[in-house]
């Protein structure tokens, strides 16, 4: 039986829970697989290209972290973290290797559906109108590929990487705080903090080799956020 497109995968080894969120989900009209095993999990979201993960960080053979950086280098998939451990780190950790989202246990199933939902939204809105080649000297992002090319080389994001690239590079010279660029990418998330937003931004520089002082692209405003540097090569195809 071919999987369905509107399936998301489970990755939860207590079989309680697994079985809570499927239900729930399933009353919303989502199909659900469950695995118990992070591994499996792991091979399933390859094969499969579920419509999204819901992932427990603490699972018996790998941990719910590696799995996401694994997921992470080969798929875009939207992955929604459960975890019972609320630690800021944790939170930073999960967000930072491309978690769209973070939920500590125990919590509301109804919830969490909401969460699966908005997530959904934004990423099918973020897939949909934007059809535009961005280009500034060297740099270049094709939204519709997901491709970011330096120099010619191509260039490895996560898709948070991506989403603050191509948000900043859509609009060059405006300034977005750490709070706007929050809610853009978790909305539902109050006790997300800033300093997400700084390691997503570290990580992006690195990959572009843009000084944080001296920057070809992305510039630092003090105690505001960031802005996209504007230039004459700015622009669009």
């Amino acid at each position: 039986m071919p999987i369905q497109s509107e399936t998301i995968l489970i990755v939860e080894d207590d079989p309680n829970t697994a079985a809570l969120v499927a239900a729930y989900l399933e009353r919303e009209g989502y199909a659900t697989v469950i695995h118990a095993d992070g591994d499996e999990g792991l091979a399933f979201a390859r094969d499969e290209s579920p419509l999204m993960v819901i992932l427990d960080v603490m699972l018996p053979s790998r941990d719910g972290w590696d799995i996401c950086r694994s997921l992470r280098s080969v798929s875009d998939v939207p992955i929604l973290m459960l975890t019972a451990r609320e630690e800021e780190i944790d939170r930073v950790l999960g967000l930072s290797l491309g978690a769209d989202d973070y939920v500590v246990k125990p919590f509301s199933p109804r919830e969490l559906v909401e969460r699966v939902k908005a997530i959904l939204r934004r990423t099918r809105n973020l897939a949909g109108p934007h059809s535009k080649i961005l280009v500034c000297g060297d740099l270049q992002i094709d939204y519709e590929k997901h491709k970011v090319s330096l120099e010619g080389r191509i260039i490895e994001l996560t898709p948070a990487e991506f989403k603050i690239l191509y948000l900043l590079m859509s609009h060059p010279g405006q300034v977005f705080s750490r709070e706007q660029l929050l809610g853009e990418f978790y909305p539902n998330e109050d006790a997300v903090i800033d300093r997400v937003i700084d390691v997503h931004v570290g990580k992006l520089r690195q990959k572009l080799d843009d000084h944080p002082v001296h920057s070809r692209f992305i510039e630092t405003v003090r105690g505001i956020g960031y802005r996209f540097v504007e230039s004459e090569s700015n622009g669009t195809r």
